[in-house]
Order: C-alpha cells, then structure tokens, then sequence
C-alpha cells in the first residue's frame, strides 16, 4: 500500500515537527530555505520596478505578471524539489548543503517531471476554481478585474472597493476547502516525485488517496495553522509599529530599512514551517515514518 491514514492527532505533529526542523543540519536547511525565499520574492520585485521605477503602464505590467508568473510555475517545482532532498537528507543524516537545492535543475535529476507535477497541479487547481466561479460567483471576476485595474491605473493610491459580489461568502468557503484539500495532495504528491521517484501519474494519483485518508489531520493542521499565522500576523504587526515610529524619528526611509531584515525573518520562518509540514506529511503518509521518527513521535516514546 503506498498511501495509509494517520490519527487526528498528527496535524499537531507535523506541525510541531516543522517548527523543529533544522536541528540536524541548521546550515543547510534554513541556507536552502533562504534560497528558496528570495527567489520567490523576485517576480514581485521586478512587477514593482518596472511600476513604480520605470513608470510603465498597466497594459506592460500585466505582461510582465504574466511572464513571471509562467516561469515561476516552471522554475517553482525545481526549487520544491531540491528543497525537499535538502531536508531528507538533513534528517536521515546523510551530508547536504544549501546550494542542493539547485541540484534539480541539473540533468539526470527528475526536472522534467518535477515541472510536469507542477504544471498538473496548476492546470487542475486553475480548472476547479474556473468551476467554482462559474456555478457559484459569475460576479466575482469582474469585481476582481475592476480591483486589478484600479490599483494598475494609480499606483501608490489605495483603490475604491465595491461592495462584494453576491455569493462571495460561499465562494470564498468553497475555495478554502479546494485550497486545503489540494494543499494534502500538493504535499504528498511532490514528496512522492522527489522522494520516492513516482511518475506524475502515479503522484497524482498518491496524492489524492492519501488526502482523501487523512482528511482529519490535514483539517486539524489547518486551523492550528490559521491560528498561528494570526498570531504571527499580529506580532509582526506590533514590531513593525514599533520600528516605523523609531525610523520615522530620523528619517522614513530608515523604517523602510529596519522593516526589510524582520520581513524577510518573518518569510523565512513561515517557508521552513511550510515545507517542513509538506516533508514531515509525506513522511508519515507514504515514506518510511519508522525509520525516521520525528521529534514529536521521539518525546512521545
């Protein structure tokens, strides 16, 4: 059996099993991660340049989300991939580096169908959202569009919302129960491509049984996820309060200054948590939980 159903119980687990992930090779994992971060971060920093520092307009803006969206669906599955190798190998002991991560993009180390899961994945989750909005918040693509537009045509200007379209309370549940649902599949099936070798197909299919067999901890999982990433959200605030008024003291580029290392912080910590979940979900669910008992299983025994 590739795929078998774990307790309730282990959304805690793998949530506090990601929290300590590092402890064997903190140099590796959290340099990988970090690479990971700031390659996530360029499409935004390149939209932003080329809107508020070439002053291009919205049609030009639009095409480089596009453009950059596109190749971040290509290049993503790669750096996941590498990333996931990354903390196997941290957490079995086996020697590893940070710059592994960039492994994947090397031949003869499953690119292909790595970018394959991905762009599957994609196309499925852009499909069942289409779906969605057509049966149930037709309005909610022009009201999004309209959002789009004005915050394209004045820049730096916060835009005049409408009210919300009709359904967006049902559209919004149904998306967050795609979202959780896929996150199961996107997790395991990625693991299984990385980790385990299986072929899209065979991933896919993985995926969606060991979602479908452990609805109750991925459940679980997100909500104390919600929880915390309130919690985070809401400290984040307050230190970023703090050091704004410091830097407005001397000067409003200084907060900008003194906010960029605590945001990057705050990204780091979120992306190691987050693929910390994905490595330690597979795990239990298709790998070898045995042989590598994590840290919540080893306080436990």
């Amino acid at each position: 059996m590739t795929t078998k159903a774990v307790g309730p119980g282990k959304g805690w687990g793998w949530l506090m099993s990601a929290v300590n992930l590092g402890r064997n090779n903190p140099k590796a994992i959290f340099g990988a991660v970090a690479w990971v971060a700031l390659i996530a971060l360029v499409p935004s920093i390149i939209q932003l340049g080329l809107q508020y520092g070439l002053k291009l307009g919205q049609g030009a803006v639009l095409s480089v989300i596009g453009a950059t969206t596109l190749l971040s669906i290509l290049v993503y599955p790669l750096l996941i991939g590498g990333l996931l190798r990354v903390i196997d190998a941290a957490e079995n002991g086996r020697p590893t580096r940070a710059a592994a991560v960039f492994d994947t993009f090397r031949s003869g180390h499953d690119a292909g169908r790595l970018i394959g899961f991905g762009l599957l994945l994609t196309a499925i989750y852009i499909g069942l959202f289409l779906i969605i909005i057509y049966l149930f918040g037709r309005d909610f693509m022009h009201w999004y569009w309209n959002l789009i537009t004005a915050t394209q045509a004045n820049p730096g200007v916060p835009p005049q919302i409408d009210s919300l379209p009709d359904g967006f309370g049902r559209l919004l549940g149904l998306g967050m129960l795609v979202a959780m649902f896929f996150s199961g599949v996107y997790a395991i099936g990625f693991g299984q491509v990385a980790l385990a070798g299986r072929k899209v197909g065979e991933a896919l299919g993985d995926g969606l049984a060991g979602t479908l067999k452990n609805v109750l901890p991925i459940v679980v999982l997100a909500l104390i996820a919600i929880v915390g990433f309130v919690v985070l959200a809401i400290g984040f605030g307050l230190v970023a309060a703090i050091l704004g008024a410091i830097g407005a003291l001397i000067h409003p580029a200084l907060a900008v200054v003194l906010l960029l290392p605590v945001y990057f912080a705050m990204i780091l910590v979120m992306y190691v948590v987050m693929f910390g979940v994905m490595y330690y979900m597979w795990r239990d669910i298709c790998g070898d939980a045995a042989s590598t008992p994590s840290p919540i299983d080893q306080v436990q025994a």
